[in-house]
């Protein structure tokens, strides 16, 4: 069952992620202005806040506040058959709201 409000865009953006440090790495495999994936080996809890750094080529960085929705832990030699990772709500935009809501639109 599909609970997004909103239609997600299939971008891939690369990803730095964590708890509180930017210590884990990952993309996107798509994302809207309410959500994303994060495809990675490195998961949180359902719950987790955390901060994530979307890198957009020619653009910027843009800095996120995220709650962790759902997630899917695999051992890293299954990541490229096995989709894991985390579905992640967007709680705010600490910085570059102007670079992702362009990312959003442009392609």
């Amino acid at each position: 069952m599909d609970n997004r409000q909103t239609a997600r865009s299939r971008k891939r953006f690369f990803v730095r992620f964590g708890a509180e440090e930017l210590k884990h790495m990952g993309y996107t495999e798509d994302i809207s202005p309410a959500g994303m994936f994060i495809k990675s080996a490195s998961v949180y809890r359902p719950g987790t806040l955390l901060r994530v750094q979307l890198t957009i080529k020619d653009a910027g960085t843009v800095l996120l506040e995220c709650q962790v929705r759902w997630a899917k832990r695999v051992p890293p030699q299954l990541l490229r058959k096995v989709k894991a990772g985390m579905g992640v709500k967007i709680t705010r935009v600490i910085e570059g709201e102007e670079i992702f809501n362009a990312c959003l639109v442009g392609e």
